[in-house]
């Protein structure tokens, strides 16, 4: 066994455990209440985590580019949409919410993606089915889930107030 090998298989412990790490702490993170405490600090630990994997996934697919080129493109555009999702709660500019639970429930759609589509054809049965049915799933599942939670949260516009500076002075 080659150094490379001896790397990649060190690589892929530490990804397996990250990955890991970030699907347990992201379901802690969406479940519970949106406030400072467990929910920012499961963010905190998803976002770390994140960025491990994400640099597992780019540096494995390097060493092995023929079998896994496709943990480089998932890896930068999964990370992009956590680093998107932590950076609006962090600066927290205007309309950031919406922003936040896109980039973080992206991300996630993402690591899923990628867990289900690297197991699936160890799995009996299950490796049978078409390919492409696991790696569209996720997003077919949780698109809805990122739209129907964006609207949950969507800052309520104060009518009242808009009404009230409309008519000043005219009375």
């Amino acid at each position: 066994m080659g150094w490379g090998d001896c790397l990649f298989n060190l690589l892929l412990i530490l990804h397996i455990i990250t990955g890991f790490i970030c699907l347990v702490s992201g379901v802690i993170a969406m479940s519970s209440r949106k406030k400072r405490g467990k929910h920012t600090m499961a963010g905190e630990i998803y976002h770390g985590f994140y960025a491990v994997v994400f640099i597992t996934a780019v540096v494995m697919s390097v060493i092995h580019w023929e079998e896994s080129a496709y943990l480089f493109y998932i890896g930068i555009f999964s990370y992009a949409l956590a680093l998107l999702g932590y950076l609006a709660a962090k600066k927290r500019w205007k309309n950031w919410i919406g922003t936040h639970i896109g980039g973080m429930l992206g991300s996630y759609i993402g690591i899923v993606t990628a867990t289900i589509v690297v197991n699936v054809p160890n799995i009996p049965m299950l490796n049978e089915l078409p390919a492409l049915l696991f790696w569209l799933l996720p997003t077919i599942i949780g698109t809805p889930f990122i739209i129907r939670v964006g609207n949950k949260y969507k800052p309520k516009k104060k009518v009242m107030l808009e009404v009230n500076n409309n008519f000043k002075g005219e009375f």
